[in-house]
């Protein structure tokens, strides 16, 4: 195996993460954050794109202390955001990464993030991941390597039980409240403070349709103001409670479609991203709600994580590219 790096990345759409390993042995070296991807056919996603390996690599690259800097990259493989198996979507990726990775395309490997994360937690076996991070899927995999995958399918058709919808659900429910149509709670108040804006201000619902029609608000805008929601749910606000439980219930269902469709009646199940990592009200209701749908499934912990299931994938291109 030709000296070097490996790199994998796991492309989400608030921040990538690029990690670093010896070609040889996958030795991890070094990580490194960049910024986050949208959908490739996206308005600047091919950018986006770019952007985001590159800024993620060159930052991994800057906290080598093992070895050299300059020390050539030769395999990488991305789980991004959006990229769905199979599709032209997927081809358009690997051309991009290879081009912006300065690899050839036998070298990278392009795929979506639920597949890596899926490699990273269950390397060796059957299982089911679900994550609920700015957006949500569950993708798992049989003891044949069948794999089948619910919910994912694009912010705007299907979100529910991501970070997004919370937070989205939470805004859409507030301007309810101040337009008389639903009875006032502490949430708006909480929702619209953490907006900048001041509850009292009669001109603030102007205020929020301007702001989530900016470019720079987006998914991620709406996903940042899900920490609020689940604070007045764990305070006690029926509205907000309201919310965290169907977002709950979504995720079990999710994983219920996967484990039906793979015949998986006991099936180990990993929850994953930053929603359900950090919201311990939305992770104890999805609990729930999974062992009225899955009884007898297990929630399990990852033995690694998207970056992980990345690297794995490139250590195998690093070999084949040897051995070739």
């Amino acid at each position: 195996m030709p000296e070097g790096l490996i790199a994998g990345f796991d492309a989400g759409q608030t921040h990538t993460t690029c990690r670093l390993a010896t070609a040889a042995g996958g030795l991890v070296l070094a990580e490194g954050e960049g910024p986050g991807v949208c959908h490739l056919a996206a308005p600047g996603g091919e950018e986006r794109f770019q952007d985001a390996l590159q800024g993620a690599l060159a930052a991994a690259r800057g906290r080598l202390t093992e070895c050299p800097a300059s020390l050539p990259l030769v395999a990488a493989a991305v789980g991004a955001s959006g990229i769905e198996q199979g599709s032209a979507v997927q081809e358009r990726g690997q051309s991009l990464a290879a081009r912006c990775l300065g690899l050839a395309s036998g070298r990278t490997a392009v795929t979506g993030d639920e597949r890596t994360a899926l490699r990273g937690a269950f390397p060796d076996g059957p299982g089911i991941v679900v994550i609920s991070g700015t957006g949500t899927i569950a993708v798992g995999r049989d003891g044949r390597g069948r794999e089948h995958r619910c919910g994912g399918w694009g912010w705007l058709l299907d979100g529910a039980g991501a970070a997004m919808d919370i937070g989205r659900d939470g805004l859409a429910l507030s301007l309810r409240m101040a337009d008389g149509r639903r009875p006032d709670t502490p949430l708006r108040a909480a929702l619209w403070d953490a907006l900048g804006l001041d509850p009292a201000d009669p001109g603030a619902p102007q205020r929020i349709k301007a702001q989530v029609v900016s470019p720079q608000f987006g998914p991620a805008g709406f996903a940042r103001l899900a920490p609020v929601v689940h604070r007045e749910a764990q305070a006690g606000d029926p509205e907000a409670e309201a919310i965290l439980m169907r977002s709950a219930l979504a995720l079990a269902e999710m994983v219920a479609g996967v484990a039906a469709a793979l015949h998986l009646d006991a099936p180990a199940v990993c929850g994953m991203g930053g929603a359900l990592e950090n919201l311990e009200g939305l992770r104890i209701r999805f609990a729930r709600n999974l062992a009225g749908l899955v009884p007898q499934a297990r929630l399990v912990v990852a033995r690694g994580d998207a970056c992980a299931g990345a690297l794995a994938l490139a250590v195998e291109l690093a070999e084949a590219a040897s051995a070739g």
